[in-house]
């Protein structure tokens, strides 16, 4: 995989990233490199696969996140990611939440190095996929460039080539998950150090990345910026980083964004998927434009009508491309 498609990419997130996320973030991105939310091993060893994995072609490259500590289970899902299609396979070493916790896997195995390497060599001797990792730069009281490096060369020796530093440690009791989203302090320069020290493996930084300036400072020190809530919050973000990242003015409109979901949409409802499954990551996609509340209440007001009856569905979808019938105006 080259690295310019790892240049910019989306952040796993948990109940953000999912199938129909990435369908629509594709529509504004051609270049931008996507991931699954974390998605457990025993989830799908004993779920539905088909259910649980399944994507469009139309979102590729497309990575899957594992979670798990059980080298078998692992294993397994490596290989059903394969068959699956995906293009990469991540393992999650950042997530802080007690529940990841309780199940051994997540920002907890920070601490057990030679469990993540045994890990990581089991992933990549069962795929002909990429395996990656993406972790945070430390826990609890541990933040410090000695203990970092002795990880990532743990991680190197598995034959990893990429590796996500999220620029923040992980608070492993006390904080909720979100709180671990803001209140550890970033420190971008841990990420530099260690991009210095390990050139020959390719370092992606994350956290609280919001505007296409700062994503060029970073990708003079590191090999590629992944950003999650800017994006997710705000989609058309992507617009910026497709024009001033990878000098691409072929780029959708709103409006014709729009459009295309009115197809999706159709095909989706037809196969059973409800309305506000697909149109509730859609919310953010005026963020920022005069009149984006009254999208984001129209939305509210109205993705929850009955499935089957699509022309409400349509209308609901059609109606913004009129800025005039929505009043996208203050």
């Amino acid at each position: 995989m080259s690295k310019k498609m790892r240049m910019i990419s989306m952040a796993p997130m948990m109940d953000c990233t999912d199938r129909h996320d990435r369908f629509f973030l594709r529509l504004i991105s051609k270049n931008i490199f996507l991931y699954s939310e974390m998605i457990a091993t025993g989830a799908i060893l004993n779920g539905d696969k088909k259910k649980i994995l399944e994507f469009n072609e139309f979102e590729k490259p497309v990575a899957l996140q594992l979670g798990g500590s059980n080298l078998n289970e692992l294993s397994k899902c490596c290989k059903i990611g394969e068959d699956f299609g995906y293009d990469e396979i991540n393992l999650n070493l950042g997530c802080p939440s007690k529940k990841v916790q309780k199940n051994k896997f997540g920002a907890c195995l920070i601490k057990e190095p030679d469990l993540v390497a045994d890990c990581l060599s089991k992933m990549i001797n069962s795929t002909s996929l990429p395996v990656t990792a993406k972790t945070r730069i430390g826990f609890d009281d541990v933040e410090n460039f000695e203990y970092l490096n002795s990880f990532i060369e743990k991680i190197k020796k598995t034959g990893v080539k990429t590796i996500i530093l999220h620029a923040r440690k992980a608070i492993l009791k006390g904080l909720s998950p979100k709180e671990n989203l803001r209140i550890p302090k970033l420190n971008y320069r841990m990420v530099y150090d260690i991009k210095k020290a390990n050139p020959e493996i390719e370092i992606i930084i994350n956290g609280a990345i919001t505007n296409t300036k700062d994503i060029k400072q970073h990708l003079n020190k590191v090999d590629g910026v992944m950003i999650g809530r800017a994006i997710y919050q705000s989609p058309y973000f992507l617009a910026d980083i497709e024009r001033d990242i990878f000098n691409n003015n072929n780029i959708l409109s709103r409006e014709e964004i729009v459009e295309e979901l009115v197809e999706y949409v159709d095909k989706e409802v037809q196969k059973g998927t409800r309305v506000n499954q697909i149109m509730r990551h859609t919310v953010g996609l005026y963020h920022g434009q005069k009149g984006a509340s009254k999208w984001k209440r129209y939305l509210s007001d109205n993705m929850m009508a009955r499935d089957s009856d699509f022309q409400k569905v349509k209308h609901i979808l059609e109606v913004v491309q009129n800025n005039e019938k929505l009043a996208l105006v203050d």
